[in-house]
């Protein structure tokens, strides 16, 4: 059992849009990320992570990553709406996901709703992936890209996928073909990292944000949503209307802390806290 003394909070942490391969049960969250599985819960002011892959869930976690110095880092902006998130959500981290998963589930999630992306993923994972135990229960690994490029287009269409069944098809097939290489994109800057993820379809700018942020690892980025356009034009007075501008605007002003932020005030204006 792993115990995190602070900085973790479960709930915050998988409702803030960034992971979905999460499901309640009881006061317990259980997370699946590929085919490896935790029981996370948090009690008395700790979080507790039970797992037969504790190293993995370490560094899933994130659990190397200094918050404490990340938040005081963060204060230095002087922005009032910014310091009051932070505070209000410092139990959020940025997951360290897969990268190949991260990439298909949020292909998934262009123009869809989280209910709906989550039931769409955990189709194909119990129609393609592996099965696995944990505590007597029967779960799916996320399928690979080798399984998506044999699946049927019909098979990927009936999972909920609709016109994103090509993306994810053609996509897994570049991956196998290693015409796609995660790779090599992992090495490169996150700016040229956006450029070759927007080269794949079904990537746009929030896509491709979303990505180098919870695929990548790379707190210079922010994703740009309704959510975050409502928070730029209320509570920054915002005027640009092109989102790859938004983002800009953001990435200029919160820089290697952009990605972090971006979840605090995403979360925060859908709770209605700003």
């Amino acid at each position: 059992m792993i115990t995190v003394e602070k900085f973790l909070n479960f709930h915050d942490t998988l409702n803030c849009g960034q992971v979905f391969r999460f499901f309640q049960k009881d006061d317990c969250y259980l997370v699946i990320s590929k085919d490896k599985i935790a029981k996370v819960f948090n009690f008395d002011g700790k979080a507790y992570v039970k797992s037969d892959d504790e190293d993995y869930f370490k560094g899933y976690f994130d659990l190397e990553k200094d918050y404490g110095s990340i938040l005081k880092t963060i204060q230095n902006c002087n922005i009032k709406k910014v310091l009051d998130v932070a505070e209000k959500y410092s139990g959020i981290r940025i997951l360290r996901q897969d990268r190949e998963e991260a990439l298909f589930s949020f292909i998934v999630s262009q123009n869809n709703n989280i209910p709906r992306i989550k039931s769409t993923i955990e189709k194909l994972c119990a129609s393609l992936g592996a099965p696995f135990t944990f505590e007597n229960q029967t779960y799916y690994a996320f399928p690979s890209a080798q399984a998506f490029a044999e699946a049927d287009i019909s098979l990927l269409r009936g999972a909920g996928l609709g016109y994103r069944a090509e993306y994810i098809k053609e996509t897994a097939q570049k991956i196998v073909d290693k015409q796609l290489d995660l790779d090599y994109l992992s090495t490169l800057s996150t700016e040229d990292l956006r450029k070759q993820l927007l080269k794949i379809k079904g990537v746009g700018d929030k896509v491709a944000n979303c990505v180098t942020l919870f695929g990548f690892g790379r707190g210079d980025s922010f994703p740009v949503d309704t959510w975050i356009e409502k928070i730029y034009r209320e509570d920054f007075d915002g005027k640009l209307t092109d989102r790859t501008k938004i983002s800009r605007y953001f990435l200029d002003l919160f820089k290697e802390n952009s990605g972090i932020i971006q979840q605090y005030l995403f979360y925060a204006k859908r709770e209605s806290f700003i």
